[in-house]
């Protein structure tokens, strides 16, 4: 498929919607992706990359970030705590702080480094065991926790379950940014995110229909 056409659809649906096309930001999801593939979507112009672990995207973003300006690196799975000041120096912004312990972490650390990235909460909407997340009940009270230690939450982020109906989830996710005043919501992957960008997405998570399938071998 590769990133003109998925920058295509994006822009297409924002439309039909009637959005902003520049409202909905892509993340290229370069997880597992061996780097010529990285290189080749950057050279088409993509700035904005998602990686799921902090160790990977070490490996590989310092250099490209010297080589391309203005790249912007979100980090999109589960983040441990005692990686939480190598992520804070490496990602623009996290998506998935999810449990008291790991928020207090990065607010200490936010004092320390005098920075922070732009910060997101993940919410399990499907209540998925094996899934990180707050849960929806505990969304709201996690919400507060994370502003009374000074943090900016900037959006909500969710991951729907597989099997079934996405709207559902981005709706139940809107709905929670929208009551506590979050304008940011990180929803929608590679087969879901027209469906994300109609209920008000500002940020989508796509990676195999841009690069191709991960091989994980």
């Amino acid at each position: 498929m590769g990133l003109a056409e998925i920058k295509d659809r994006v822009e297409t649906e924002a439309k039909r919607v009637g959005r902003a096309p520049e409202s909905v930001t892509l993340i290229a999801v370069s997880k597992v992706q061996p780097n010529e593939r990285v290189e080749a979507v950057l050279e088409e112009g993509q700035r904005v990359f998602g990686e799921n672990k902090v160790q990977e995207a070490a490996g590989k973003w310092p250099a490209f970030k010297d080589r391309f300006d203005g790249v912007e690196l979100h980090l999109i799975g589960p983040l441990q705590t005692n990686k939480a000041r190598q992520a804070m120096e490496l990602f623009d912004v996290i998506h998935t702080v999810d449990r008291p312990k790991l928020a207090k972490t990065i607010a200490r650390l936010a004092e320390e480094l005098g920075h922070c990235p732009r910060l997101f909460i993940q919410v399990n909407t499907g209540e998925e065991p094996q899934k990180a997340g707050v849960l929806p009940a505990e969304a709201d009270a996690f919400i507060q926790e994370c502003r009374d230690l000074g943090l900016s939450i900037e959006g909500l982020m969710c991951i729907p379950p597989a099997e079934e109906e996405p709207s559902l989830h981005f709706a139940l996710l809107k709905k929670i940014a929208d009551r506590n005043q979050i304008a940011g919501l990180s929803m929608g992957m590679s087969g879901d995110f027209e469906t994300a960008i109609a209920q008000g997405a500002t940020h989508v998570r796509v990676g195999s229909a841009i690069f191709g399938e991960r091989d994980y071998s």
